[in-house]
């Protein structure tokens, strides 16, 4: 009966590097294998008397995520990366009788690659470009960190904690603030978990804002809020912070307020003399809920059904995502309405984008499932 393989124990040699949003690299590099399974983590000296396979990295190193488990299941891999001069070995799976060596290939020695038979791969030549968990495409990074090239490896680790199917705010208007806060936030102490608290607070009091008529407090604080919900899902994952409470809480948020805030955003016309009738009233809060119940329901249906999140099924699919009538876009609306001095304009703007939306989604649907009955749905960022 042939033996379950051993996992691989992690070396981690030379001398860590810059800290990346408050963390080591060495750390960073701990906690990655950590989380993928590797719980085994030697000095050179004890990895030389492993028995076993050994994953040797450089202590500068700073590994995207999709390459840790590439590299635990793949034997004689050795993965170059950036440099702050040049292509640089970065990490090496070997036996541990090949520890020594494998170091000194990683300090610069290359005089023992070929007793090692390694196959040298960089990122771009390993076939991890589509990340499921945040539905993109995009080429992983490896970089050798040093003060030379830290700010340029800190914002390439801040953009790739990124979806590739969100919406217009998330995607073009937030990066670079976003960015500057994480990392101040993250070398303070400041967890996830407080950025969504704040968020949280921001959000009732939105709520409150809208429900008096001050609508443009309640725009400061609703957006204020929602780049807090930018921040601590980038701080969680540049610092490796993610936690299922933290997930929970803030997607939690993210699901339930938004039909409150229209609720009190339409109670609060009263307050400003440009209130609607009971008809007027239902028909647009009814638009607005049910469309946003619905689309909702379509995403489900479509993940069961498919097997796919919808939005990346087609390239059409993922520009459409950055508009769709969910809350950022339909913000937008609402401020345009404030600004104008209509604010009763902004929120039926938001009921007819719903429907139309809604419309959209089901045309969207109906084509998928359509497609299906050829066979499995295909993401086009999983093409090419």
């Amino acid at each position: 009966m042939a033996s379950t393989p051993r996992p691989p124990a992690l070396c981690i040699a030379g001398t860590t590097g810059p800290a990346l949003f408050g963390l080591a690299t060495a750390e960073r590099m701990r906690r990655q294998f950590a989380s993928a399974g590797v719980k085994i983590v030697l000095t050179p000296e004890q990895a030389a008397g492993h028995q076993g396979p050994v994953i040797v990295v450089r202590a500068d190193a700073a590994l995207d995520r999709p390459l840790i488990p590439v590299l635990i299941g793949t034997p004689k891999l050795m993965l170059t990366g950036e440099g702050p001069e040049r292509s640089l070995p970065l990490a090496v799976h070997v036996e541990a009788s090949g520890v020594a060596a494998a170091i000194a290939v990683l300090s610069g020695d290359t005089a023992g690659l070929s007793g090692l038979d390694l196959n040298p791969r960089a990122p771009d030549e390993l076939d991890v470009k589509f990340w499921d968990v945040l539905r993109k495409r995009e080429t992983p990074y490896a970089y050798a960190v040093s003060p030379v090239n830290l700010a340029k490896v800190e914002w390439r680790m801040f953009m790739g904690t990124y979806k590739g199917a969100t919406d217009i705010v998330t995607k073009h208007v937030w990066p670079v603030p976003a960015f500057y806060v994480t990392r101040w936030l993250a070398p303070r102490g400041i967890i996830p978990n407080m950025v969504t608290a704040v968020s949280a607070i921001l959000m009732v009091l939105a709520l409150w804002l809208f429900l008096r008529g001050d609508y443009a407090l309640g725009l400061a604080c609703g957006w204020v809020m929602i780049f807090l919900d930018t921040v601590d899902g980038k701080l969680a994952r540049t610092t490796l912070t993610s936690s299922k409470w933290g997930n929970t809480f803030d997607h939690g948020i993210d699901l339930v307020h938004p039909p409150f805030w229209y609720i009190a955003w339409e109670l609060g016309l009263s307050k400003v003399g440009l209130g609607w009738n009971p008809v007027t009233f239902w028909w647009v809060i009814g638009a607005i809920l049910g469309g946003y119940v619905l689309q909702r329901l379509m995403e489900l249906v479509a993940v069961k059904r498919l097997g796919l999140v919808i939005h990346i099924w087609r390239r059409m699919d993922t520009l459409f995502r950055q508009v769709t009538a969910r809350r950022n876009p339909n913000l937008i609306l609402l401020t345009l309405g404030v600004l104008t001095g209509r604010p009763d304009w902004g929120l039926m703007a938001v009921a007819i984008w719903t429907i139309l939306c809604l419309v959209l989604h089901g045309l969207q649907l109906m084509q998928a499932l359509a497609a299906r009955r050829s066979g499995p749905l295909v993401s086009w960022m999983t093409q090419g």
